[in-house]
């Protein structure tokens, strides 16, 4: 009974630390609470003169992943996201910061063959997500409003519970 009673208690400590660390990690985000998200016009990596607006994102929820080709946590959790777009009907599309040339994000896209959108972001659109670590992503409702949040490697099963 003891022994119970004490992987309760440091079961409990685990998760009461997880939260808390997750809460002070993304203090700085934008409010979740169906805030309208941030408008932004971004190049299309490898597109030529092509454009996405978040317009283009209206009537459907979607991730929108913001990441440096250079984060090793992005790597490992990327293919989560892939796998996200595939086996669900949620849009996902990563938005580059961060990066030295366009050459260095395709390298990064083609070693994970993912096949969402991405979008070459600049400082203007990190500053107004409030992007300060990577990889930071925001749910976005079919209304365009930010319903979710989180910093940091996320599973499969951690990016469904946020779009839920």
């Amino acid at each position: 009974m003891a022994l119970i009673r004490s992987t309760l208690i440091n079961l409990s400590l685990a998760i009461l630390v997880f939260y808390l660390a997750s809460a002070y990690q993304t203090r700085n985000l934008l409010e979740t609470n169906h805030t309208p998200a941030p408008y932004f016009n971004l190049p299309i990596l490898n597109k030529n003169n092509e454009r996405f607006s978040i317009a283009e994102l209206e009537g459907r929820t979607t991730i929108v992943y913001f990441f440096a080709p250079w984060c090793t946590i992005c790597r490992y959790s990327m293919p989560n996201l892939q796998s996200t777009l595939i086996n669900s009907d949620i849009n996902v599309i990563g938005i580059a910061l961060d990066y030295k040339n366009e050459q260095q994000v395709t390298q990064f896209i083609d070693d994970l063959n993912l096949s969402m959108p991405i979008l070459l972001g600049n400082q203007y659109t990190q500053s107004n997500y409030k992007v300060s670590a990577f990889p930071t992503y925001y749910v976005i409702n079919s209304n365009l409003q930010i319903t979710a949040h989180a910093m940091g490697y996320s599973t499969q099963l951690g990016i469904a519970a946020r779009t839920w």
